[in-house]
């Protein structure tokens, strides 16, 4: 296993010992994606983005060998976290949420089976471009043609709705924020700057990037006025966070500035 953080090899070859043990003869793929395969894993922070490819479709009769597995891996290791699906083959590429299917995934220290809230463009791409094999073929053996097209329509769409609502919400409670406790603001301030400029990143070269990166390419594209809010975002991800804003409600005023100018400017000028 190259290229892999020492702990994510670790925590990945007790996975693979425990799968073969309580589901033997069962899988056939095991893919990382998300920010190990953006080379930008970030220790205590960063999850472990898996895809497991099975040879038969598991089922809630599963459920508890796979509970086993994970609670297992949780229990040894409290970071990072596991967060994936269980999948097989002909499922590769799949967009459409109107399946029947229950798909078993692991999100937030829970199993579950359901409708997989992360089959999208955004998924795939990695998975074809990025995602690195543990076990099974490479990832662009598979039949999985999402195009570039196919991503930005994503990503737009996700802006105007997920984001927009997002900060709308901010809007109407700026004073309710500003009164959390500091990591949890800190949370909100890193996840919608970062999150927003990998959009932008996106619509712009049509291609996926980490947090933090988006952050460094935010401060080459973006007009200086906002350059102290993403430099804040960066900070906080690096887990080096400054006092760079007077007060909690300086620094959420400026993420809601930062935000809509950024999705104004998508729209007038990368929308499809």
């Amino acid at each position: 296993m190259s290229t892999l953080p020492p702990i994510v090899e670790t925590v990945l070859n007790e996975y693979i010992s425990l799968y073969k043990k309580h589901l033997p003869n069962t899988l056939d793929g095991l893919y990382i994606h998300g920010s190990i395969a953006l080379d930008a894993y970030v220790e205590n922070s960063s999850d472990i983005d898996f895809i497991t490819i099975t040879s038969r479709r598991l089922t809630k009769n599963d459920a508890q060998a796979l509970s086993f597995i994970h609670t297992q891996l949780a229990n040894t290791y409290k970071k990072p976290d596991m967060d994936g699906v269980y999948i097989i083959r002909e499922d590769v590429g799949k967009l459409d949420h109107n399946s029947k299917i229950l798909y078993p995934y692991f999100n937030e220290g829970k199993l579950a089976f359901g409708d997989y809230f992360n089959f999208n463009p955004i998924t795939w791409w990695l998975f074809n471009t990025k995602a690195i094999n543990i076990v099974g073929p490479e990832p662009n053996t598979f039949h999985n043609e999402i195009h570039s097209h196919q991503l930005v329509s994503y990503v737009l769409d996700n802006m105007n709705s997920y984001w927009v609502n997002r900060i709308q919400s901010y809007e109407k409670s700026i004073k309710e924020i500003s009164s959390l406790p500091t990591d949890l603001i800190d949370d909100e301030v890193e996840w919608t700057v970062l999150g927003l400029l990998r959009q932008f990143y996106t619509l712009k070269e049509h291609d996926i990037i980490s947090k933090l990166d988006a952050g460094e390419y935010g401060l080459q594209h973006i007009p200086k006025e906002w350059h102290d809010i993403i430099k804040h975002a960066i900070h906080i991800r690096q887990h080096n966070r400054l006092e760079d804003f007077a007060s909690n409600e300086e620094r959420i005023k400026s993420v809601i500035g930062f935000s809509t100018y950024l999705i104004n400017r998508c729209n007038n000028t990368l929308a499809l």
